[in-house]
């Protein structure tokens, strides 16, 4: 029988409603579960309760400039430079990690995409340091790899290959590696000639539902919407890689007038009416702060305003958990989900794809670009969703994604059945949900973890 730990999570950032930090409130609650005591260690501890390692952070400026000279241009130091920098920050974070470490009695690490992404470039081989030091056993979940940026990556320099071959990831036999992907375990054992086991993304589809109740029944009319506007809800992050430019497309296609009519002659599927002067928006509840471009909002605002689309940012409204903000009213991100009429998933690429089972939760439609892992894993457990294909046809001069206009078309007629036809809408939305909770529950989750933690 496994012995009980006491496990250590790092994480850059924990408690907030990222995709990292979503699976790490999973894996808590199983490890929890299976009677082992789990410590958050973070560099930004959101809405959770742990240890506050700020030079960890990746949005603290250093750790920008270290990330950027590390995977983009030596444009900040020499090679001699860099190098000092490197390990300047890594001895600051590993002195914090050895504090922790020591104080919480942690005797097992779980690395969340600490070793893969090189978000702070520092903390990898800090970590990695202080358990050799301490003799720990690790466990590596691994989401994103350095090697799969969207915007490209160049190691910059010899003490930039040096630390991606040491630390992203660390070979050690005393390093369990966990990856969310099928690809992504291909890729780790043909670059770096690491074995892994898959772990899917899980969700609590054994949990309460998400309705409408006391705390959340005001949130249209908070965000500046009507009770029959037709909500399009794009819960990710937005970043570019998530494809949102495409969610513009679709919902300017459904405003086409003869759309429109037909949702107005047909009534919406709960009952709702749907007049001239109703809208179509595209609700975005995610936040902006990891745009590597720092442009791709202002892109996405301008192309809607080009295609008459209403596009709603609701990110200073919304968190991991209800609250207050500045005097008002903070949504759990789950409370976004009780007013959506249909989830837009039109991501590029996605390690793999919490807000697909976030929609599957919420017996919402779906519409998805069928990104490479959905294709490779996902994809043949039967789920019925308004496809955008797999295939690109280029980008546009801004850079945006885009894909064929009948493809757009075809989507839009899609979505008309499943917003006006309750009976189908049923169908469809309780199938996807019997699928996920068969594939992705926490039960399927806690299988997978007591396979990786019998230490």
């Amino acid at each position: 029988m496994a012995s009980k730990k006491t496990i250590g999570v790092f994480h850059y950032q924990v408690g907030g409603t990222d995709g990292v930090s979503l699976e790490i409130d999973k894996w808590k609650l199983i490890l929890e579960g299976m009677g082992h005591t789990v410590h958050l260690i973070g560099g930004d501890l959101g809405t959770a309760e742990g240890t506050l390692v700020r030079e960890m952070y990746h949005h603290l400026p250093e750790s920008k400039r270290l990330n950027r000279n590390t995977f983009q241009e030596l444009v900040d130091f020499d090679p001699a430079g860099y190098q000092a920098e490197l390990e300047r920050m890594t001895a600051e974070i590993a002195e914090r990690f050895r504090e922790v470490t020591r104080d919480k009695g942690i005797d097992l690490i779980l690395a969340e995409n600490v070793w893969c992404v090189g978000a702070n470039p520092a903390v990898a081989p800090a970590l990695e340091i202080v358990r050799q030091e301490l003799e720990l056993p690790a466990v590596a979940h691994n989401h994103d790899f350095y090697w799969e940026r969207r915007e490209g990556f160049s190691l910059t320099c010899a003490g930039a290959v040096a630390l991606a071959d040491l630390y992203l990831p660390p070979h050690d036999p005393a390093i369990r590696h966990t990856v969310i992907n099928s690809l992504a375990q291909s890729q780790l054992l043909a670059r770096k000639g690491i074995p892994s086991t898959v772990v899917p993304n899980v969700f609590d589809f054994a949990g309460p539902a998400w309705v409408k109740d006391p705390y959340n029944e005001d949130l249209r009319e908070e965000i500046g919407l009507t009770p029959n506007d037709l909500v399009l809800l794009q819960a990710t992050r937005i970043v570019s890689r998530k494809g949102i430019e495409l969610a513009i497309d679709f919902a300017s296609a459904l405003n086409d007038p003869e759309r429109r009519k037909f949702l107005q002659e047909k009534g919406l599927y709960d009952g709702r009416s749907f007049g001239e002067s109703d809208r179509i928006v595209l609700v975005l509840a995610g936040y902006a702060r990891d745009d590597a471009t720092g442009k791709y909002k202002d892109l996405l605002t301008e192309k809607a305003r080009q295609s008459n689309v209403p596009l709603l940012y609701i990110e200073d409204r919304v968190d991991a958990e209800r609250g207050q903000r500045e005097g008002k009213k903070v949504y759990s991100l789950w409370d976004t989900y009780t007013m959506a009429d249909l989830v837009t998933y039109p991501s590029l690429w996605e390690g793999w794809g919490n807000q697909f089972l976030e929609g599957v939760k919420a017996r919402l439609p779906l519409l998805v670009f069928e990104y490479p892992v959905y294709l490779a894993d996902i994809k043949d457990k039967g789920f019925q969703v308004i496809s955008l294909g797999d295939q690109l046809q280029g980008y546009d001069s801004r850079g945006l994604a885009v894909v064929a206009e009948d493809v757009i078309e075809r989507a839009a007629d899609q979505a008309l059945i499943m917003l006006t036809d309750p009976r189908e809408r049923a169908r469809v939305v309780e199938r996807n949900f019997t699928l996920g909770r068969k594939h992705y529950s926490l039960e399927a989750l806690r299988g997978y973890l007591e396979r990786v933690f019998n230490f």
